[in-house]
C-alpha cells in the first residue's frame, strides 16, 4: 500500500544559484563597487569610441593659439600667466630695401600678383580653449579623451594576452607536474630574477615604439603573477571527484585542463585581469613618460605626462591637471572594482 505524504505547508527548496550570480548580487550591494563599475564601464566605452576615431578623433586639429589658457580661467589668473607668443624687439636699427635694390624683389612683386590665389581660408584661431591648449594648440580635451583611450587600449589588450601566456604555462605546469613543471618553474624563476622595470625598457629598446609593440612587450614581460596563481590552482583542483570523474569517461588531458578545471578558477582569472589592466596602464604611462611607448603620431596619458615638466616650467599646467584628473579616476576606479570582485567572488563568502 503507497503511503502518500502530505506536502501541504512545506517549504519550497530554493534554486541553486552559480557564483556568479551570488557574486552580483553582492557586487550590487557594495555601493562603492558598483559605482566604481559604472565609471570603469564609461571608460571602456570611452577607449572603444577611442578607437573608432569617435571620440578624440579631432585631437590632432591645431584649434587654439599655442598655449591657449582655459576658457573658465579668470582675467586676473591670465595676467599671471606666460604671454602666449613673446616677440622680442631688436636692439639692432632696422635697414628696409626698395623693391629695386631687393635680389629678390622681382619675385616678389609676381607673387603679390597672386596673393589672391593662395589666400589662407582656415578659420582664425580661438584665443581660449574650454580646458587650454598645447604647444600646437590643440585642444587638451580631445587629447585627454584620446590618450586615455589609447593607455585602455593597451592595458586591456596587455592583459588579455598577458593573461592567455600565464594562464596556459600555469596550467601545464600544475596539471602535469614532473619534470614539466620543474622546467616552468626553473624558467618562471630565471624570469622573475630580472627587475620588472628592467625588462620592459629592455624589451621597449630592442622593439621600438608603438601600439603593437607596447601591447607585446607588456603581455611577455607580465605572465608571471598569473602563472604562479594558475599553476597554484591547477595543483590543488587536479586531483577533485569531478576530474577523476571526467577521466573515468574518457576524457583528454586538455578537455580535464580547460573544460573542467578552468572555469572553476574563472573568477580569480577575471580579477586577475583587473589588476593586470590597472598595473599595465601605469606602466604605459612611464614607458611614454621614458620615451619608449607609443609613436611620435600618437598619443597616450604617459606621453602627455612626457610633455608636462617643459610646459611647468613655464607656467603652462592646464594639461597636467587634465591628464592626472583622467588617470586618477580611471586607476582609482579599477582599484575600488577589484577589491569588490574578490569579496563578491570569494566561493566562502558567496556561500554565506
Amino acid at each position: 500500500m503507497t503511503t502518500l505524504q502530505n506536502t501541504v505547508g512545506a517549504v519550497a527548496e530554493a534554486p541553486s544559484r552559480s557564483l556568479w550570480k551570488l557574486g552580483w548580487q553582492r557586487l550590487k550591494r557594495n555601493k562603492v563597487g558598483f559605482i566604481s563599475l559604472w565609471i570603469v564601464l564609461a571608460y571602456l566605452l570611452i577607449s572603444v569610441g577611442g578607437w573608432f576615431n569617435l571620440v578624440g578623433g579631432r585631437w590632432t586639429d591645431e584649434v587654439g593659439v599655442p598655449y591657449a589658457p582655459p576658457s573658465w580661467v579668470s582675467e586676473s589668473a591670465d595676467d599671471a600667466l606666460p604671454p602666449v607668443a613673446a616677440v622680442k624687439t631688436a636692439t639692432a636699427p632696422i635697414i628696409s630695401l626698395s623693391r629695386a635694390e631687393d635680389p629678390i624683389g622681382k619675385e616678389l612683386n609676381e607673387a603679390e600678383m597672386h596673393v589672391g590665389e593662395y589666400a589662407d581660408h582656415t578659420p582664425p584661431r580661438l584665443e581660449k580653449l574650454p580646458f587650454g591648449g598645447d604647444l600646437q594648440g590643440r585642444d587638451v580635451i580631445q587629447k585627454t579623451l584620446k590618450g586615455t583611450s589609447t593607455s585602455i587600449f593597451v592595458g586591456v589588450f596587455g592583459a588579455v594576452f598577458s593573461l592567455l601566456i600565464g594562464c596556459a604555462l600555469g596550467a601545464v605546469s600544475g596539471y602535469f607536474g614532473g619534470k614539466t613543471d620543474d622546467f616552468l618553474n626553473w624558467f618562471y624563476s630565471v624570469f622573475t630574477s630580472v627587475p620588472d622595470m628592467l625588462l620592459l625598457l629592455s624589451f621597449a629598446a630592442v622593439s621600438g615604439r608603438g601600439i603593437t609593440t607596447i601591447i607585446s612587450v607588456m603581455a611577455l614581460t607580465s605572465w608571471t603573477g598569473t602563472y604562479r596563481l594558475v599553476r597554484a590552482e591547477y595543483l590543488k583542483l587536479k586531483g577533485r571527484e569531478y576530474v577523476q570523474a571526467a577521466d573515468a569517461i574518457g576524457a583528454g588531458s586538455g578537455r580535464k585542463m580547460f573544460i573542467h578545471i578552468l572555469p572553476n578558477i574563472s573568477h580569480l582569472l577575471l580579477v586577475q585581469f583587473s589588476l593586470l589592466t590597472v598595473a599595465l596602464i601605469k606602466y604605459e604611462a612611464i614607458l611614454s613618460f621614458l620615451g619608449f611607448g607609443v609613436g611620435v603620431r600618437e598619443v597616450s596619458l604617459g606621453s602627455m605626462l612626457a610633455e608636462a615638466p617643459t610646459e611647468l616650467i613655464q607656467g603652462y599646467w592646464w594639461q597636467m591637471l587634465a591628464v592626472t584628473i583622467a588617470m586618477s579616476v580611471l586607476v582609482t576606479a579599477f582599484s575600488l572594482l577589484v577589491d569588490a570582485l574578490r569579496d563578491a567572488l570569494d566561493p566562502r563568502a558567496a556561500a554565506k
